[in-house]
């Protein structure tokens, strides 16, 4: 279920709308005069969603290529590529 709080909360509650973002890693729904205004998250919690936002174009360009050419990888050739790689930033 979502947290829905009035704005006027984040000022006189914040302690408590900052305790419910950390321990629940859900967004907290601000309104203002009943309608939708803002959402708080933590810093974590958004970073996350970042990461998620970022794979998700990134499977997607690979799902647009894979209809638009031919080209394939074996999956053996691209695990090396890919082990040489981070050995080569270590």
């Amino acid at each position: 279920m979502p947290h829905i709080r009035p704005v006027s909360d984040l000022r006189n509650n914040f302690a408590d709308i900052s305790k419910v973002v950390h321990e629940t890693a859900e967004p907290v729904f601000l309104t203002k005069n009943g309608y939708g205004d803002m959402v708080v998250m933590s810093i974590e919690a958004y970073e996350k969603m970042q990461l998620d936002v970022m794979i998700y174009e990134k499977l997607k360009q690979a799902a647009v290529e894979a209809q638009t050419t031919d080209v394939r990888y074996d999956f053996d050739e691209v695990a090396s590529e890919m082990r040489n790689k981070l050995l080569e930033k270590l």
